[in-house]
């Protein structure tokens, strides 16, 4: 009968939409980078978090940071997502076939041209990880499992407000029920995260008590319980227990700023002192030497003149 017929084909028809669908790859950007926090939480909230876990939660929290930074540039202006504005072509755009930006420079143009609220700590934290990507992609990484937790669950947490602040409207919310599921998902685990750093740090209290003029930021972890030794080459962190040669540490502190350089302490007179550190014993950031292994307090009053770079 033609109607039977008729009925049969748009049937058919139907079907095949729902098979298209069923195999569509769809990831609109906000979706995709929640959908990469997701794996993250996942990796990282096992009760045994093993070498490959850290592995892909390296992987894909950093994935994560590109979408959701480029798709914050994108909507500011489509040009900002190239690594040369001044190169971009919109065909090329559209069609994915260009060189995007770095995440160092995604997080200086929005902070400079869009006026998103990124601190230095929150910047340090994002570039940190992308070396960490990149080591891992080309070459290997030995990173420790306490270090990988700890800086995940930071950056974590500045995506999380992020996309509540730059990417979803905040007078409406978010109508997408999947997303919202997966939001809820990533800050309940952000929160697991951030309650076993603050679980091991205080089991800590004993281990770096007497130290605290000679305790910093941990250029793995980021926790402040790397402890300069007065008497040793090497330096301890209690976190992570990874250990750092001096060298090591300067170099990471002042690559990881966008301004900053060592001075001439006034005790030692060596030229190893860099300002503006967390130290442990002070309630506001310290001028630290890595000669005398210390905070310096009195070299916050000497005029501070940006010296000509020397070797570490």
């Amino acid at each position: 009968m033609p109607g039977q017929r008729g009925s049969n084909v748009e049937d058919a028809g139907a079907t095949a939409s729902r098979d298209a669908r069923r195999h569509e790859l769809h990831f609109p950007p906000l979706r995709n980078g929640a959908d990469y926090l997701v794996s993250v939480v996942d990796h990282l909230t096992k009760d045994e978090v093993g070498p490959r876990d850290l592995k892909y939660a390296v992987l894909h929290l950093q994935a994560a940071i590109e979408v959701l930074l480029k798709e914050r540039l994108s909507r500011e202006h489509w040009t900002l997502v190239f690594s040369d504005p001044g190169q971009a072509s919109f065909r090329r755009f559209h069609e994915g076939d260009f060189e995007s930006c770095t995440t160092k420079q995604a997080v200086q143009r929005l902070r400079s041209i869009v006026g998103c609220d990124i601190t230095d700590d929150e910047r340090s934290a994002l570039i940190a990880l992308a070396a960490d990507r990149n080591a891992l992609q080309h070459y290997g990484l030995t990173q420790n499992a306490h270090a990988v937790e700890a800086r995940a669950g930071r950056v974590l947490d500045f995506l999380y407000r992020f996309i509540h602040t730059e990417l979803i409207n905040p007078t409406i919310g978010t109508p997408d029920e999947r997303l919202s599921y997966e939001l809820n998902y990533v800050i309940t685990g952000v929160r697991s995260i951030d309650a076993f750093v603050k679980q091991r740090m205080r089991r800590l209290r004993g281990d770096l008590k007497g130290h605290e003029p000679r305790t910093i930021d941990c250029p793995s972890c980021g926790q402040n319980a790397l402890v300069l030794a007065a008497s040793q080459p090497r330096h301890r962190c209690f976190f992570c227990e990874m250990h750092f040669h001096r060298a090591e540490i300067m170099r990471f502190i002042l690559t990881r700023r966008e301004r900053g350089f060592r001075r001439e302490c006034p005790r030692c007179q060596d030229h190893a002192l860099i300002d503006g550190l967390r130290v442990a014993s002070e309630s506001a950031s310290a001028p630290v030497c890595f000669t005398c292994n210390c905070v310096v307090p009195e070299a916050r009053d000497i005029l501070i003149e940006e010296p000509e770079e020397r070797e570490m």
